[in-house]
């Protein structure tokens, strides 16, 4: 049976604990330290001795009846003090025996130290109390552990199972009932988890959260919007000495040393997830860029819901000029090492099919064609393929134009990448340089289409001669160049004729007329994009 934070007891704080029946038959009357009731109570103490604040180590709920303080104003105060620098929770006085009112002294006392105390205007038996508070104590820790070790075998299955770290985020999001985010060093978001409208909420303020959490105080828990107190509890994750990442419950509703163990085991599984998924593995700042542009690209999520996200992940986004690009042929890790060399902001993520999109965040005076052409030519300097295509859309400044923009890049570089050595491409290709291409790509689901392409190329599709089908590809690509052609396929002049003569028959045509040869063009273009 999996184990919900809805079976756990609430935190138990001195107001509830006041608000317990037998605590009531005692007539409990709050005199000081009003504004401090929302301490938890961590254990339940009986003590008389004068220096009782040597005997707690915080968080104690002292009892006494005052008997050995009677008389004696400094010891009342010295009492008050020694519990406050003990950091107790509070102090309950029985009147009656020493005192029939609260004195003066220790009300004045506890007032200044922020010291919630508590008298009882009726006799009460102190191990009733005892009694009651401890068994709910331990009741709440059992249950405590009990989830603690119910969300470290779940977390250990997934990762045996090999899910993603999306999965295990969820996981940790569905025990604690908060947003949960992953984040690097530097505050930048690798992962968040949990209902969307309440993660969003956190997103969109992450800057001044994290500035605020950790920018100035690096040893403090909490976040900008509270402290632990407030349900803001993180875990760092790292090991062997390195820290790398921490991760954050934001929000948490459960008592606080419940949420610092739910947050201890998911920041053991994140830590065993990463070692596992050993160097090869996708990073997590890569599978966010990822999730990110992936989203973008498709439309499924609108442009505004992601910007926070997007924010939250470290891409500037006030006042800002986005230049899409999706390069062919370009892992994300040569393309990230680019951006960092050339100081440009951005995202990078793998897409599908070998694309690589590239979203870049320049400052609104910066020349954006100038940098893609940069960025374009200092990636053919980089080691790697011969061939790689750059496409481009035009620089967009609203982020909601954003998504299309990718797309469009998107598209430009799937209508030239099978010709990318054949074509006279410039450095940077845009939705003006695909032409027909272009135009044939966003037409090839057409049944017309495909009913042309297919009766045009019959020739050749029947026999399935690929051969003769890459040769007529690349020579209506390079312009009915005959020298180029022979060049790329490695013949000779001779042999590359005979090759053309030999697809003319099979089609039927005669490539040297120009209507002819631009009717077969239409048809092989269809024909590519619609096997793609």
């Amino acid at each position: 049976m999996t184990i919900t934070l809805g079976s756990l007891e609430p935190a138990l704080s001195v107001r509830q604990v006041l608000t317990l029946e037998r605590v009531l038959a005692g007539e409990p009357e709050v005199v000081a330290g009003a504004g401090h009731l929302d301490r938890p109570v961590r254990w339940v103490h009986v003590a008389e001795a004068a220096d009782v604040g040597v005997m707690l180590s915080g968080g104690e709920m002292v009892l006494t009846t005052g008997v050995l303080l009677a008389g004696d104003e400094d010891k009342q105060a010295d009492y008050v003090r020694s519990l406050h620098r003990a950091e107790a929770a509070a102090v309950v006085l029985g009147l009656g025996r020493a005192f029939p009112v609260a004195p003066d002294v220790m009300r004045r006392a506890a007032e200044r130290c922020g010291l919630p105390m508590v008298v009882l205007h009726r006799p009460f038996p102190f191990a009733e109390l005892t009694e009651e508070v401890q068994s709910r104590l331990v009741r709440r820790k059992y249950a405590a552990v009990s989830l603690s070790e119910a969300v470290r075998s779940e977390l250990t299955a997934l990762i045996t199972a090999g899910a993603p770290l999306q999965r295990l985020l969820d996981e940790v999001a569905r025990h604690s009932a908060c947003p949960v985010v992953v984040t690097n060093l530097a505050h930048r978001v690798l992962g968040t988890a949990g209902e969307r409208p309440a993660v969003d909420d956190v997103l969109r303020d992450w800057e001044r959260i994290a500035r605020q959490a950790w920018g100035h105080h690096p040893g403090r828990s909490g976040t900008g919007g509270g402290t632990e107190g407030d349900g803001w509890i993180r875990a760092e994750l790292g090991g062997r000495g390195e820290r790398w990442g921490r991760i954050v419950l934001c929000g948490y509703r459960g008592d606080t040393a419940t949420g610092r163990l739910l947050a201890d085991r998911a920041a053991e599984a994140l830590v065993l997830h990463r070692m596992l998924g050993g160097a090869a593995a996708c990073s997590w700042e890569e599978q966010c860029a990822q999730s990110l542009l992936t989203d973008l690209v498709s439309g499924v999520v609108p442009a505004r819901q992601l910007l926070p996200r997007a924010r939250a992940a470290g891409l500037p986004v006030n006042r800002r000029t986005f230049v899409p690009l999706v390069v062919r042929d370009g892992d994300t890790g040569r393309l990230e090492r680019l951006l960092r060399l050339l100081g440009l902001p951005g995202l990078v993520a793998e897409l599908a099919d070998g694309a690589t999109a590239v979203l870049l965040s320049l400052a609104r005076d910066q020349d954006a064609e100038a940098l893609a052409a940069h960025f374009a030519t200092r990636l053919r300097t980089e080691p790697g393929p011969s061939h790689t295509v750059v496409a481009a859309a035009d620089p967009r400044v609203v982020w909601e134009d954003v998504p299309a923009g990718l797309r469009e890049a998107q598209h430009v570089a799937d209508a030239v990448a099978d010709f990318a050595a054949a074509l006279d491409l410039p450095l940077v290709v845009r939705l003006k340089d695909v032409h027909l291409r272009g135009l044939i790509r966003l037409l090839r689901d057409d049944p017309h289409v495909q009913s042309f392409a297919e009766r045009e190329l019959d020739g050749l599709l029947r026999e399935s001669d690929e051969d003769l089908l890459s040769v007529l590809r690349t020579y209506l690509a390079t312009g009915r160049n005959k020298s180029r052609t022979a060049q790329l396929h490695h013949v000779s002049r001779p042999a590359l004729y005979r090759r053309l003569e030999a697809i003319q028959a099979r089609l039927g045509v005669d490539l040297d007329d120009f209507e002819q040869a631009a009717s077969v063009h239409i048809a092989l273009l269809a024909h590519d994009a619609q096997q793609q």
